[in-house]
């Protein structure tokens, strides 16, 4: 192996490290504040995003933040979305565990004959 490939290897698992971290950080905040539900969908928006990207190996750390940030975004419409669906439905808005929305069709299916 050259010197030349063997920085790469190690850059290569440098920003893998970074990468795992940051996707563990973002994952477990997730599901502390929002549960176990939100964390998997937030995990698969996160690497739906990383995909997204245009991630090189020599990445910076805050390349992978911008991937957690997009992630956020698409946490916080889908938490907006339900909390929307919730408040137009009659529920209760106070507690902050928001369950996955099965679509984003949200209405009152009593009105519908």
């Amino acid at each position: 192996m050259t010197q030349s490939e063997s920085l790469s290897n190690s850059l290569y698992a440098d920003q893998t490290h970074l990468a795992e971290r940051e996707l563990s950080a973002f994952i477990a905040a997730v599901a502390e504040l929002f549960g176990a539900d939100q964390a998997r969908m937030s995990a698969e928006d996160w690497l739906d995003e990383s995909g997204l990207m245009d991630v090189s190996p020599q990445s910076t750390p805050r390349d992978w933040r911008a991937i957690t940030i997009a992630a956020s975004i698409r946490l916080a419409n889908r938490l907006d979305v339900a909390l929307h669906c919730q408040g137009s439905l009659g529920a209760s808005t106070t507690d902050t565990q928001v369950s996955p929305i099965p679509s984003s069709n949200c209405f009152d299916t009593s009105l519908v004959s």
